[in-house]
């Protein structure tokens, strides 16, 4: 019998937004790493899980990816929010998310951290953002302010979730 529909591989077996999947191919990515095989499918179904995997193992690609699948640009709301221990942690978190979303037109993605200045963070929470990457108590700041709402529930990741214990989160 002569199969002639080869089985989709590499990042293609995920069904990808097409502009996920330049970005995907920009980046040289050609295999899943273990962590992204388990994780991507579970997140493109909107299902809640914890992972686990060693710096460099592609963490970030693992739940960047599905989330940028799943949102919805015309929305001005925010649908995405990642939470880090450290300012440096939520700039490189950040500066992935945009890599992997150079394609897709109309993505707003923004860094809150303490440190950077709070009125371009106002303005452009203001403007509207779909994804934001912070530190939690620059996070905390803004939800007391009221500048940033969690009205209708993003998508939340605790990244390097037990380093965010050690830092107070759980207050």
């Amino acid at each position: 019998m002569n199969n002639d529909t080869a089985t989709p591989s590499g990042f293609d077996k995920f069904n990808l937004d097409k502009a996920l999947h330049r970005a995907v191919n920009d980046l040289n990515y050609e295999t899943p790493t273990s962590i992204q095989d388990q994780v991507i499918p579970m997140l493109l179904k909107a299902q809640d899980l914890l992972g686990q995997a060693q710096t460099g193992t592609g963490k970030t690609a693992a739940f960047a990816l599905p989330l940028l699948h799943n949102l919805d640009v015309k929305s001005g709301k925010l649908q995405v929010l990642v939470l880090t221990p450290t300012r440096e942690l939520a700039i490189q978190v950040s500066e992935a998310f945009v890599q992997f979303a150079k394609h897709i037109k109309g993505v707003k993605i923004l860094p809150v951290y303490g440190g950077a200045d709070m009125r371009n963070q106002l303005r452009a929470l203001d403007r509207g953002v779909h994804i934001a990457v912070g530190t939690t108590g620059r996070v905390m700041d803004h939800l007391r302010s009221k500048s940033m709402t969690l009205d209708n529930p993003p998508h939340v990741v605790l990244v390097v979730a037990d380093e965010m214990l050690h830092v107070g989160f759980q207050q």
